[in-house]
């Protein structure tokens, strides 16, 4: 093993060491971020439980551990309150975004999220595709995660139209917004359609569709989203090299190499840096949904005030862009772009002000943000359950298609990949 696939490993164990650290072995609820008394994000539990059997399988962590955090998880999920009280833990087989890491009660009044949840049963999915043994407590695992993603109801999260609801809250009722458009939510329809009881229907991909956006930028042409996540995260379980909805098949790309053109979209617009941020470069790149030093305004070191954001998702070529980038949005690309983003993690790796010594990169820096003449800028001081995952799965991904390769066997993705449209390659 060369030096740089020696560097890529360690960034990928690294970022694994974040989740058994800051996981309840009782229930197996995560911490969302290393930042004090956060909650649990089930977006973070969905992570992690596809986290645990790549561990094994790099002997990071015994096949018996991981099998009592997963089966942990999935008893809690099973059973827990789906009442739809302030204080429950869900309603109609969703989960709120946010969990007390010890109750597993609702957090910071947050929403019925069902992106998140469409994140924790592909996490949970998974468990069992990896844990396939004749003990009873694998089979026990298997059985509760049937049971858990049999009991969502994405019919009535389409809230009587055709896309799906971002979420719903006790005290209002459904939010406003539906998922329409490119983004994270590829995967939530593939889930909502394949699923065996209470499946969406399948208008909502076509309403879904409806708010695509073609562009070309720097003479290429793709699907657009600003943020890297988007182009990132339904990846992370689906392998969609050589398949295509209509969408696609129209344009002649897969949404595999949406997101390679994409991945060198972000690179481009560092190069050309026309805001001028400090530190901006081809291997200094990567804009997506991350925290930043703002909200401010501050002095840049040439004397030009500007503006600066908190947790903000950025994005490019058409911001916002307060010169923040997140080392894991550029590693989580390894797959789509190993010749651009390997040469990133090399650099990263010599940026030490950006590096903890257990979990890895922080999860995002601004080098244009001096609080003292002479710094090397912001660094984010807090590690991010969403941000360690994609680092840990999609490195996975390119080394040997690990997580793609199970999930291909996952009879609901197919079924919801196929009654959206998807044709070719590996579905036959």
């Amino acid at each position: 093993m060369n030096s740089l696939s020696c560097l890529v490993e360690k960034v990928q164990r690294d970022a694994f060491h974040f989740f058994p650290a800051h996981a309840n072995p009782l229930n197996g609820l995560v911490h969302d971020s290393t930042q004090p008394f956060t909650p649990s994000s089930i977006a973070a539990v969905g992570f992690a439980l596809t986290c645990y059997p790549v561990a094994v399988r790099r002997g990071w962590m015994s096949h018996d551990v991981a099998l009592g955090h997963c089966l942990a998880a999935v008893r809690f999920f099973d059973e827990a309150d789906l009442s739809g009280g302030a204080e429950a833990s869900g309603y109609r087989g969703f989960f709120y975004h946010f969990l007390d890491m010890t109750t597993g009660r609702r957090a910071w009044e947050s929403e019925l999220s069902t992106i998140d949840t469409a994140l924790l049963i592909a996490g949970i999915l998974f468990t069992a595709r990896f844990f396939t043994g004749d003990s009873e407590a694998e089979a026990e695992l298997r059985r509760r995660a049937d049971a858990i993603y049999g009991r969502v109801e994405w019919d009535w999260a389409q809230n009587g139209g055709g896309a799906i609801s971002l979420g719903w809250t006790p005290e209002g009722g459904f939010l406003p917004w539906r998922w329409i458009g490119y983004s994270e939510a590829l995967i939530l329809y593939a889930l909502a359609l394949g699923a065996p009881d209470h499946p969406a229907s399948t208008e909502s991909y076509d309403e879904w569709l409806s708010g695509y956006r073609w562009k070309k930028v720097y003479d290429i042409e793709y699907l657009y989203a600003g943020p890297l996540f988007i182009h990132q995260f339904s990846h992370i379980w689906i392998d969609f090299r050589g398949i295509f909805d209509r969408y696609m098949a129209e344009r002649g790309i897969d949404y595999f190499e949406n997101s390679r053109r994409a991945t060198i979209i972000h690179r481009e617009y560092a190069i050309r840096n026309p805001r001028g941020w400090e530190s901006y470069s081809g291997d200094c790149w990567g804009l997506t949904a991350s925290n930043g030093p703002g909200p401010a305004r501050h002095l840049l070191s040439n004397g030009e005030e500007r503006d600066f954001y908190g947790y903000r998702a950025r994005g490019a070529p058409f911001g916002p862009d307060d010169g923040t980038v997140s080392p894991w949005a550029s590693i989580a690309s390894l797959p789509f772009a190993p010749e651009i983003v390997e040469s990133a993690i090399d650099c990263l790796a010599h940026r030490a002000q950006c590096q903890h010594s257990t979990f890895g990169f922080y999860g995002s820096l601004n080098p244009s943000f001096h609080l003292e003449p002479g710094d090397s800028g912001w660094v984010c001081e807090w590690h991010v359950a969403l941000n360690q995952g994609p680092v840990v799965l999609m490195v996975e991904n390119h080394r040997d298609g690990f997580v793609w390769d199970l999930m291909r066997g996952c009879a609901p993705v197919v079924r919801g990949l196929a009654k959206a449209g998807f044709r070719g390659g590996w579905l036959g």
